[in-house]
C-alpha cells in the first residue's frame, strides 16, 4: 500500500500533500493504532484533522513538520472556526493537533511541543437521552412478542438478546458486536468485554438477558452459523459477525415500533442503563466500572441526569412545586 493511500480521501483539494507531510501523517496513524491502541473511529478522526492541518501548512509555506509552531496551530484553528466548525469540531481539532505535536516531540522531530500551549474552549455537554423504566419494558416486551412459539425466527431471537444485553450491561455497540462465545461465563452470569484502548472488563449480566442470550445460542445462532462466523456471539443472516450498522438499526426499529417511546440509538440504552443503576442506589465508582470509563469525571454526567429527572417528577407531582 502506498503511503498516500492511507490518508483520508480529499478529492476537493487541488494538489496532494508533499511527501514529507505524507510520511509524518502515516507514521502518526501507525503510532495511534499500534502504540496508543486507539479505536478505528478515533484514528480516522485524528488523521482527518491532521491531514487538513498538514495541507494548511503546505499551502502556507510550512514545508516540514519540524517547522510547526504555536502560531501555525492557532492560524489553522482560526481557519477551521472561520469555515463554520461547531464547538465540538473545534475541540476535536485541537485535541488532534495536540496529539500530533506530542508525537512529533516524542519522535524528536520537534524540539519543543507547541501543542501543550494550545488552549481550546470547553464544549458544553448535552445531557444524554434516557428512557424511563416503563419505556424500556415496553421495548423489550415488543421484542419478546416478535418471537412466536411456532416460529422462533433466528433474527428475532438475536435481536431480543441484543436489546436485553445492551440494557442489562450498558455496553457500547462496538463492544457488543465484538463479543465472542468464550467471553460468556454462564455460571457466574458475566461477560468479558474489550473496551476502548483494548482494556478488558468483566460485566455482570441480568437473569432476563442471560435467558434471552441462551435461547439465541440454543435456537437461533445454530441456524445462521457458518464457517465465517469465527466464534462471534452475534452473527448476521449470512453467518458473519454482526455489523454495527445492523445492530444500530435493530435498536432504532425496536424503539420506533412502540408507541410513546422516542426513537433512540444504542448509546441511549447505555445511558439508560447507567442512569437506572445510579437511581437504584449504586455509587458513581460502580457505574464507572460498569461502563468502562477511564475517569470518574466522565461518569459524573449521570448525576446531572438523575437530578434532572428528579426535578421533572417533583414539578409534576408536588402541589407547591
Amino acid at each position: 500500500m502506498k503511503p498516500d493511500e492511507q490518508l483520508p480521501d480529499d478529492s476537493t483539494q487541488a494538489h496532494p500533500l508533499s511527501p514529507v507531510w505524507v510520511q509524518s501523517v502515516v507514521a502518526f496513524s501507525e503510532y495511534l493504532k499500534f502504540v496508543r491502541r486507539r479505536s478505528d473511529h478515533t484514528v480516522r478522526a485524528y488523521i482527518g484533522d491532521v491531514t487538513r492541518l498538514a495541507r494548511f501548512c503546505d499551502d502556507h509555506g510550512v514545508d516540514d513538520p519540524a517547522q510547526l509552531s504555536l502560531a501555525v496551530l492557532r492560524a489553522w484553528l482560526a481557519q477551521v472556526r472561520n469555515d463554520g466548525a461547531a464547538s465540538a469540531t473545534m475541540a476535536r481539532a485541537s485535541a488532534s493537533a495536540r496529539a500530533f505535536t506530542s508525537y512529533l516531540k516524542s519522535s524528536r522531530i520537534l524540539a519543543d511541543d507547541p501543542g501543550q500551549r494550545l488552549v481550546s474552549s470547553a464544549v458544553p455537554r448535552k445531557l444524554p437521552m434516557v428512557l424511563r423504566q416503563d419505556q424500556v419494558d415496553a421495548v423489550l416486551e415488543s421484542a419478546q412478542a416478535a418471537i412466536t412459539p411456532e416460529d422462533k425466527a433466528p433474527e428475532a431471537l438475536r435481536d431480543r438478546a441484543l436489546l436485553e444485553l445492551l440494557y442489562a450491561c450498558g455496553i457500547r455497540i462496538s463492544e457488543l458486536c465484538g463479543l465472542n462465545l468464550p467471553d460468556i461465563d454462564h455460571g457466574r452470569r458475566t461477560i468479558r468485554v474489550l473496551g476502548k484502548g483494548n482494556k478488558q472488563r468483566v460485566v455482570p449480566v441480568g437473569i432476563p438477558a442471560m435467558r434471552s442470550m441462551n435461547e439465541w445460542l440454543t435456537y437461533g445462532r445454530p441456524h445462521l452459523v457458518t464457517a465465517e462466523s469465527d466464534g462471534a456471539l452475534f452473527i448476521g443472516s449470512r453467518g458473519k459477525r454482526l455489523d454495527q450498522r445492523v445492530a444500530r438499526k435493530v435498536v432504532t426499529v425496536a424503539t420506533q415500533r412502540v408507541s410513546g417511546v422516542p426513537t433512540v440509538a444504542p448509546h441511549s440504552l447505555r445511558h439508560t442503563a447507567a442512569t437506572h443503576v445510579l437511581e437504584g442506589g449504586a455509587d458513581l465508582r460502580t457505574v464507572q466500572e460498569l461502563l468502562g470509563h477511564a475517569t470518574l469525571g466522565t461518569t459524573q454526567i449521570y448525576t446531572h441526569v438523575t437530578l434532572q429527572r428528579l426535578r421533572s417528577v417533583y414539578e409534576q407531582a408536588h402541589p407547591r412545586a
